[in-house]
């Protein structure tokens, strides 16, 4: 079995590489997500990342749907004993904040909408700077006593406000955040390494990073200004976005490195973040079976000191 990696002092153990659940309902309809989630059982990737807000985004959604899918996936006799659910607070503008009266409310609907009585793990989808930390965290804290959370995240907090929430619930004996959900991956580096990576690896945090493949850069399949058509949403701003000279760099070492390792670009850009310490597991999404092994093997692709020295190298700067 692949070995497992313990979240934070959470207790909760999850594989390497953890499903994005932002698709569900929008790039996969209901027959796809419930493929997928068997998929991932069958694989072992057993942690899946929603938010009540996925995915307000697609017309004719309200948000919820995410959530909703997944809990019609485990009514159907999806295995509940087989993953970890993680979802978010915070964003979606029916619940917006971190309020604790917005809290509870918030996970609430989710258990409803996720069919479950319990969230393993729940996380602040953002910062919210109008509530003292104290009281969010009092709010979490009523939530694991009342046995509806079992762990509680941070997503998208910068280093003074994660280092400032530790310590009020230390200073306050309340439960703390045990994971970091940021953007992180080969690209987009200094904004994790910088401050925030000194601090989870002092507190013994896990780590969930999202856009691990830079919106699908990092897969190889935007080499040039043609390929922008090769997602009507996303193309372009990812061409604008990553297509320059570190890019092409970048590209030609995950080239180099995948052509070593008999292996794909997707899968030589994750294996070089699970091999990062301090990162629990990157998030990826996928909206196919083919797809979702394809960056599911990348568990099992060790890199060399050599590859991942070359890597760092092509990706160094801003």
């Amino acid at each position: 079995m692949m070995s497992e990696r313990e979240l934070g002092r959470s207790g909760l153990k999850i594989s390497p590489l953890a499903f994005g659940g932002n698709v569900f309902g929008w790039s996969a309809d209901e027959a796809t997500t419930f493929a997928l989630l068997d998929e991932c059982v069958a694989l072992g990737i057993n942690l899946v990342d929603t938010a009540d807000v996925y995915s307000a985004w697609v017309d004719g959604n309200q948000g919820g749907e995410s959530e909703a899918l997944i809990g019609r996936w485990l009514k159907r006799g999806g295995r509940r004993d087989r993953i970890v659910i993680a979802t978010k607070v915070a964003k979606w503008s029916k619940h917006p904040g971190l309020s604790p009266a917005n809290i509870q409310a918030a996970a609430e609907d989710s258990l409803r909408r996720l069919q479950t009585d319990v969230i393993d793990l729940y996380q602040a989808h953002e910062d919210d700077p109008t509530v003292p930390l104290e009281d969010t965290l009092g709010a979490f804290s009523r939530l694991i006593e009342q046995g509806k959370v079992r762990a509680i995240g941070a997503s998208n907090y910068s280093a003074p406000r994660l280092a400032e929430a530790l310590a009020v619930a230390q200073r306050h004996n309340l439960p703390r955040y045990e994971t970091l959900q940021p953007e992180y991956n080969l690209y987009d580096r200094a904004g994790y390494e910088d401050a925030l990576e000194p601090l989870v690896r002092e507190h013994g945090l896990g780590v969930i990073s999202y856009y691990s493949l830079a919106s699908g850069f990092l897969s190889g399949k935007y080499r040039t200004e043609a390929d922008a058509g090769r997602s009507a949403a996303r193309g372009a701003q990812v061409v604008k976005q990553y297509l320059n000279a570190r890019g092409k760099r970048i590209l030609a070492a995950l080239d180099d490195v995948a052509s070593r390792q008999a292996a794909t670009v997707a899968q030589v850009a994750l294996a070089w973040l699970i091999a990062r310490p301090g990162i629990t597991a990157p998030i990826v999404s996928a909206t196919s079976i083919p797809q979702l092994r394809e960056l599911a093997a990348a568990r099992t692709l060790l890199l060399s000191k050599s590859d991942i020295a070359a890597l760092d190298a092509a990706s160094a700067g801003s």
